[in-house]
């Protein structure tokens, strides 16, 4: 209902600006105006809160993802998922603050938030594709498919976490979006099995 929706848009606003722990369940239900209960009714917590802006986020992407079903490569279909995750987290600051920032924290529960479903269901994606390049042959045989997924997005959340603190921290990341585009297409060249992704696997 938007009584819901304004406390989303509430959330994620003010835990964007002010981070998460900062950020009192008052304040939210204050700037959605509506009361504290009416939080509490729609969403449980403030992690609850956290947790309805990822699924909704990786939701989104997850469906745009979902009209590249043309694309007949995985490796191209791999890299078209990447584009879109990063195109989509250039459109939403708040959401690529609160992922790059919030999202892998281990909280008082002990369970990381931001292992949604919708972000669970981009993981798998990028293991089926990859799965799919290796029964090509054109994925090293010698290396862990998940193992490579996770360096794959541990780089791209490293890269895009130094990229954000530019400005705020005294080191400077100031290579662009492009940059990290290329950057993920040469590492993922050196995981496969011929430099090319051509399709043939290399004679033994």
């Amino acid at each position: 209902g938007p009584a819901a929706e304004r406390i989303l848009k509430a959330a994620k606003l003010l835990f964007a600006g002010s981070g998460f722990e900062n950020t009192s369940t008052i304040s939210i239900a204050r700037t959605a105006q509506t009361s504290e209960s009416q939080l509490i009714k729609h969403f449980g917590s403030k992690e609850g809160l956290l947790e309805a802006i990822f699924e909704d986020g990786w939701n989104h992407i997850a469906q745009a993802f979902g009209t590249l079903e043309y694309i007949p490569a995985p490796s191209s279909k791999l890299q078209a998922l990447v584009g879109l995750i990063l195109s989509k987290l250039e459109e939403d600051e708040q959401l690529k603050q609160l992922f790059l920032l919030e999202g892998r924290r281990i909280r008082k529960e002990g369970h990381m938030v931001l292992m949604t479903k919708g972000f669970l269901g981009l993981v798998n994606t990028a293991d089926r594709l990859l799965k799919e390049m290796r029964d090509l042959g054109q994925l090293r045989s010698d290396l862990h498919i998940e193992g490579i997924r996770s360096a794959l997005i541990g780089m791209m959340e490293g890269l895009l976490r130094d990229r954000m603190l530019t400005g705020r921290i005294p080191y400077s990341s100031s290579y662009n979006a492009e940059d990290i585009r290329k950057l993920f297409l040469h590492v993922l060249h050196s995981f496969s099995s011929s430099p090319e992704l051509s399709g043939h696997a290399k004679p033994a």
